[in-house]
């Protein structure tokens, strides 16, 4: 398949004044468990290739199911016409890149795809049978487990030619308690897309101790069905890893793409309170804050080995010591704002999707609090939360309001009564700028998150954002 595809840019050239064509072939599968009997076994795949050219400073993008050399010539004189009925246009510059070349594969232990239907379904069942306690009160318990695979292979016409693999896998569980007026939910490890997902094999499931966690996902669904409501007011508030993940993903990440900041997303996805000027000097947070985008790390959902541009996987800092280094961008956003290179940010939902900029590995470095205990025990009064229910947040990423599934009192340094409907809201800047404690990396992780969605035609993307649990000084709680 690269060599259809180095054939057809050789084709290209002359022809535009810039081409590339990428070929994707995916395998996905999910099974859930719910109630004591198989809900879903879904598997599906897809196979395809993109061409997109330049010309006249215009794009055109066509793809094709037909992976002969017929459908890709096909596709490229599709892509071609396209780009030349555009309004003439002086040629959009794309910041310079070093051809990709070679072969990158995701690490993994145990190909999820080799494990067998029935093992599979005897570990969900045992897992959703331990949740099943006998209290009619627990109306619905689920397990779930997913795996996906993607092979990709990436040509220009300047001279990229490489493949790419990544094989993932996913599990979670959740149980849901109700008496009649009020309905709680509990589930583990995260409440996003099924379970906790990585750039791994089986051993990723089998790591998560599912069956181990079971028991106390049901118990803690039936014991908010009792507690009180989560006060309302002012609060020092400290927040679980996964649920800083969602933060950083929301508040940082999303304001930190480049097309949504020059404006290129406002009719979807939204724009940013982040202005191209601010770059370099934009006070984001605290002294604290320093976010990454690292598309190099193993296991992250936004690892690679070059993105759809053929940009090889970089780390760089986004904010550093509280204040704005970088956005995350393509080669065409990066040039515009007059950048040495792209952030090799950009991404394509399979292969009848152009790539536009989505995130990598953003992640909140760890800090010195060596354990969640430790920063429990130097927080005197505030609420712990944890395992994100709901959110909203406006389109330019700057307010917004959380829900958490859990949530507990800290009084004199320890965790108290566990109050229900936890939640809290805040404005971007000041927010972050509460941040005074991190957790250190021993209780640092990277959260899989398989349903971001943008662009038009919309776009899911899945990524990755390692965080630690952090404490945040002031922040409105318990809000409607």
């Amino acid at each position: 398949m690269l060599e259809l595809l180095t054939d057809l840019m050789n084709d290209a050239v002359g022809r535009c004044a810039y081409a590339e064509a990428r070929h994707v072939d995916t395998r996905s599968e999910a099974i859930a468990v719910l109630n004591g009997r198989v809900d879903a076994i879904d598997s599906s795949g897809s196979e395809g290739l993109g061409v997109r050219v330049q010309v006249g400073g215009g794009w055109g993008f066509a793809a094709t199911r037909d992976v002969t050399r017929a459908g890709a010539q096909a596709a490229l004189a599709h892509a071609l016409a396209l780009a030349e009925a555009q309004p003439a246009t002086a040629d959009r510059a794309l910041a310079p890149v070093v051809p990709a070349l070679g072969h990158w594969a995701s690490p993994y232990e145990v190909d999820p795809f080799s494990i067998s239907l029935e093992d599979k379904l005897e570990l969900l069942f045992a897992v959703e049978g331990a949740m099943r306690t006998g209290d009619e009160r627990l109306v619905r318990t689920a397990a779930t487990c997913r795996a996906w695979r993607e092979r990709k292979a990436f040509a220009s016409t300047e001279g990229a030619a490489c493949t790419q693999e990544t094989m993932a896998a996913a599990a979670g569980i959740v149980a849901y308690a109700t008496d009649g007026s009020d309905l709680q939910v509990r589930s583990y490890p995260t409440a996003h897309g099924g379970g906790l997902s990585a750039a791994a094999g089986w051993e990723h499931v089998l790591a998560l101790d599912l069956a181990g966690n079971a028991p106390r996902v049901a118990e803690e669904a039936v014991a908010l069905l009792s507690a009180p409501q989560c006060p309302a007011g002012t609060s020092t508030i400290v927040l679980h890893g996964e649920q800083v993940a969602l933060q950083v993903h929301e508040s940082i990440g999303h304001a930190l793409e480049l097309d949504r900041i020059l404006l290129g997303e406002a009719s979807y996805a939204g724009t940013s309170w982040v202005g191209p000027d601010d770059l370099g000097s934009l006070r984001y947070g605290s002294d604290l804050l320093h976010v990454t985008a690292d598309a190099t790390l193993p296991g992250g959902l936004g690892s690679f080995g070059w993105d759809d541009e053929g940009v090889a996987a970089v780390r760089a800092d986004l904010v550093e010591g509280g204040v704005l280094r970088g956005a995350l961008s393509n080669r065409e956003s990066a040039a515009a704002v007059g950048l040495g290179a792209s952030g090799g940010c950009a991404r394509a939902d399979g292969f009848a999707r152009q790539p536009i900029v989505r995130m990598t590995n953003v992640s909140l470095e760890p800090g010195i609090v060596p354990t969640l205990a430790d920063l429990v025990a130097d927080t005197d009064e505030g609420l712990y939360l944890e395992t994100n229910r709901s959110w909203s947040i406006d389109d330019r990423r700057l307010q917004f309001q959380f829900a958490t599934e859990l949530c507990r009192e800290i009084r004199n340094g320890e965790l108290g009564r566990l109050y229900r409907n936890g939640s809290y809201a805040g404005v971007t800047p000041r927010f972050w700028g509460g941040l005074d404690a991190i957790c250190g990396p021993d209780e640092w992780r990277l959260w899989g998150l398989t349903n971001c969605g943008k662009g038009e035609p919309g776009q899911i993307m899945a990524v990755s954002h390692g965080a630690a649990p952090a404490r945040f000084r002031d922040v409105q709680v318990g809000v409607a």
